[in-house]
């Protein structure tokens, strides 16, 4: 009777223990939604940002949902209307448009929900608690200056830019230039805007290359668009004449530097700001406070080259 008795004593504290987990693990489910907002789940780039965002609030013991505008402000908006009806915590939002976003924006701090901006800037200050991105000019210098060493220091050149509604766009194109124009042996024969998009980086790239089938280097905003532009290089057998450089670190890209289509590529360290809004809302929703000293929080960049392709150890991350 004491075994038994000692058998049912054990059973019920175990039992006990799982109700007292169960609640805490229900308790920690009730933290509420975080709901975040990225642009476009088909690039790989913004796949990781919406995926990192995601697990660290799940992590955290919040519900999460990931959804994505792809660019267009009136699907942000409507997402945007969602959070609100859903009484979500906090939103990680990667805007859709520098100026377009900001009425978004707005109209969820007006219903007292906090905005974590991510990846790219909106044009107004004071409505986002935090607004983490990358160094764009510092990772431009970066690539531009690789690109030199890599093709040389002459060449005539085509450029690849982003989509004008992203001030990223404008920002890395600007740091190439910085950089570039400073070699008086340079010509920058063509560019094109092929808006973050590889199917439009191989379309521009084929035009590009009609026009001036003679270049020997080619750089891009993007990776998606360097992508393309490897693809129509390629079909026209001028591929192993011209020098592309990239800008991102996606997987695709990584595997373009290891096999020699691709120079180089530079990191945005995505998987680290996506993780650092997450832990920001957490804290604001807590504290009330984020604890930064000011809104523009900006992550540096990183160079993917040949020789240190191999300690890229998952998407958007290099070990040093």
């Amino acid at each position: 009777m004491l075994r038994k008795g000692k058998r049912l004593l054990m059973a019920g504290l175990a039992i006990g223990a799982m109700v007292v987990g169960g609640s805490a693990l229900a308790q920690d489910q009730q933290k509420g939604l975080i709901s975040i907002i990225v642009n476009d789940t088909s690039n790989p780039y913004w796949l990781t940002e919406g995926q990192i965002a995601r697990q660290t609030a799940e992590e955290m013991g919040y519900s999460a949902n990931v959804s994505a505008h792809k660019g267009d402000t009136n699907a942000e908006s409507r997402q945007v209307d969602t959070a609100i009806t859903n009484q979500a915590k906090a939103i990680i939002l990667d805007p859709a448009n520098a100026d377009g976003s900001v009425g978004a924006v707005k109209k969820a701090v007006n219903a007292g929900i906090p905005v974590f901006i991510v990846n790219a800037e909106i044009n107004q200050q004071g409505l986002a608690k935090a607004q983490l991105v990358s160094n764009n000019a510092q990772g431009a210098a970066l690539g531009a200056q690789q690109w030199v060493e890599a093709v040389g220091d002459s060449a005539r050149y085509v450029e690849l830019k982003g989509a004008p509604s992203d001030n990223n766009a404008a920002t890395r194109s600007n740091g190439y230039q910085t950089v570039l124009t400073q070699y008086p042996d340079f010509e920058l024969v063509a560019s094109d805007v092929a808006n973050w998009d590889r199917t439009q980086g191989y379309n521009k790239t084929q035009s590009m290359l009609q026009a001036n089938p003679d270049i020997q280097g080619l750089i891009s905003g993007n990776d998606e668009m360097a992508l393309g532009a490897i693809a129509a290089l390629r079909e026209s057998g001028k591929l192993k004449d011209v020098v592309v450089g990239g800008f991102d670190g996606s997987p695709d890209a990584v595997q373009a530097v290891k096999d020699g289509d691709m120079a180089y590529t530079v990191l945005q360290p995505v998987a680290v700001f996506s993780k650092r809004a997450v832990e920001l809302a957490d804290q604001f929703i807590r504290t009330g406070e984020t604890g930064l000293n000011g809104e523009k929080q900006l992550f540096d960049c990183l160079l993917i080259t040949p020789e240190n392709v191999d300690q890229v150890t998952s998407p958007f991350v290099l070990e040093q």
